[in-house]
């Protein structure tokens, strides 16, 4: 649904700045409530120790890349975040085609972090948590297609038990009222989207589909995860994180 997200989705023909305003008033008088709430669920029972040791990657979709990186851009021991695809061919790799719902491709983040600051299982708790709703099935909020999926595309067979067992986990435990449907794919690339994507919820926080969806995100981070919650966010704009820095499982 990229015309949902291009346009005044919400108020029509509204101007952004009376959306916004009115999004804004309506959350703080309880009338509207946030696409994405946040559910507290439990740490993985199977995770990696923290270690130093090269960065490592985690390549996840959950709906609009725009808030998925926003999420990520908050959290310590994160260095790098980019918005993208995966799970298509390279030569779809175009935010037009992707919006077409028929390449494969998901709308993806690419999040490079320190394991000896945060796990990969940390990571996935927080996208469990608060960066997405993994029961809904092809969409997330506003948002239809395939391209919305939620899915782990793991890089390794460490990665690839750690998600399903997780899953697994949360689903006997009946942590949501609905099963997970998250996918886990093997990493077969990630593709970075184009410019004017990286970024976006940082440089457009009264675009009226950021105030509703996304923002609401970042507050639940800082409220369910104070210990993880980064004030500032690191910014692709700032990063200057290497290939060389990056472990092997990196993928293509």
């Amino acid at each position: 649904m990229k015309q949902a997200r291009t346009g005044n989705w919400l108020f029509g023909g509204v101007g952004a700045v009376l959306a916004t305003t009115l999004v804004v008033g309506f959350l703080g008088l309880g009338g509207l409530h946030a696409a994405e709430r946040a559910t507290v669920v439990p740490a993985p029972a199977v995770d990696n120790s923290l270690t130093a040791g090269p960065l490592q990657t985690a390549v996840l979709s959950g709906g609009c890349f725009w808030g998925t990186q926003g999420v990520f851009e908050h959290v310590k021991g994160v260095r790098q975040v980019l918005a993208g695809y995966s799970g298509g061919q390279a030569s779809t790799a175009s935010y037009e085609t992707v919006s077409t719902g028929t390449t494969g491709h998901a709308e993806s983040i690419r999040v490079i972090f320190d394991p000896a600051v945060v796990s990969y299982g940390e990571i996935l708790r927080v996208f469990f948590s608060v960066a997405h709703d993994p029961t809904q099935l092809n969409r997330q909020g506003p948002d239809e297609g395939t391209q919305y999926r939620s899915s782990v595309f793991f890089a390794d067979p460490t990665q690839q038990k750690i998600a399903t067992s997780y899953i697994a986990q949360l689903d006997q435990a009946h942590v949501f009222s609905r099963p997970v449907v998250t996918r886990v794919d093997p990493l077969k690339g990630f593709y970075p989207a184009e410019g004017y994507h990286q970024d976006y919820l940082f440089r457009n926080p009264h675009q009226p589909y950021i105030a509703y969806n996304d923002l609401p995100k970042i507050e639940n981070l800082k409220r369910v995860f104070p210990d993880v919650y980064l004030d500032k966010p690191v910014l692709t704009r700032d990063n200057n994180v290497t290939t060389g820095e990056v472990a092997a499982t990196i993928g293509k």
